[in-house]
């Protein structure tokens, strides 16, 4: 088999996983191997895939921004992909229901976001960066793994979506009402609660310094690494996870608590098993 087919193959199989949600086996391990250059092109694959079905992307996720978590996972660098029309949800206020069907090993990651003004460039100041935002938010990404056990290699975790299940963007607050948005952000401390118990606490610092110097790093890797890959006005990028990703299930209330007042906690309650989101 051609490189070319070997790919195509992993982007088919990749799909039809993520569809009928179920796990696969890890390509990293099989014949031929998968480097981290291949799997950003099954990713492309992918990406070119879910738009020729209608999808549409509305910006990225940047993974593995938080580097407490990088031996626990394997993976020792960030990775990014597309988050899409049909993962994304703005929450009207604080409290949104969701299902988790469709999700495989969900997990739930409380995250800095961004909303893009103006195309960034490669080798920008964050200075520079911030003068590109509209808006900063704070929110919910569930992350979801076709891999068992949350085991895989860094090319793994590209080719499998970045990993990104569904992103919630919680009240968009405008960077001008930051005096100073990298330090400010950076600092910002968070508790993530299930049904009303602290399962884990981060701050701010924990993504690459903070979620602007996270958002740096990840615009000159996209430039080296996926070049093709559009940074557009109006896209969301979040930043990556502050605390560990806490593995989710029906029928809980998960709920964050920021340090930062002009962005608000939030809560997520997943709907019991079999039944409907009132709020999807």
């Amino acid at each position: 088999m051609s490189d070319d087919a070997r790919l195509d193959a992993h982007a088919t199989e990749l799909l039809a996983a993520y569809d009928a949600a179920r796990p696969m086996p890890l390509l990293v391990p099989r014949e031929g191997g998968l480097s981290l250059p291949d799997a950003f092109a099954v990713a492309d694959r992918v990406r070119a895939r879910r738009i020729a079905r209608g999808e549409q992307p509305l910006g990225y996720k940047i993974g593995f921004t938080n580097r407490n978590l990088w031996d626990r996972y394997g993976v020792h660098a960030p990775i990014w992909g597309p988050v899409w029309s049909t993962t994304v949800r703005q929450i009207d206020g604080t409290v949104h229901e969701t299902s988790l069907r469709g999700l495989v090993q969900p997990r739930l990651e409380p995250e800095i976001m961004f909303g893009i003004a103006r195309t960034p460039r490669a080798g920008m100041s964050t200075g520079e960066l911030a003068d590109c935002l509209e808006w900063a938010a704070h929110g919910f990404e569930i992350v979801h793994t076709h891999f068992e056990g949350w085991r895989f290699a860094a090319a793994d975790t590209v080719a499998d979506f970045a990993l990104h299940g569904r992103l919630f963007v919680g009240p968009r607050v405008p960077v001008a009402r930051f005096r100073d948005l990298r330090g400010e952000l950076a600092a910002l401390r968070v508790q993530l609660r299930a049904d009303g118990r602290t399962v884990d606490e981060g701050v701010g610092a924990n993504v690459l310094d903070g979620p602007l110097d996270a958002l740096r790093i990840w615009v000159d890797a996209m430039h080296a690494q996926t070049p093709t890959w559009p940074i557009r006005p109006g896209d969301i990028v979040t930043t990556g996870t502050l605390t560990d990703a806490y593995p989710m299930a029906p029928g809980v209330r998960y709920e964050s608590m920021l340090s930062e007042a002009r962005l608000p906690g939030l809560t997520l309650v997943t709907a019991r098993a079999g039944a409907l989101p009132a709020s999807g």
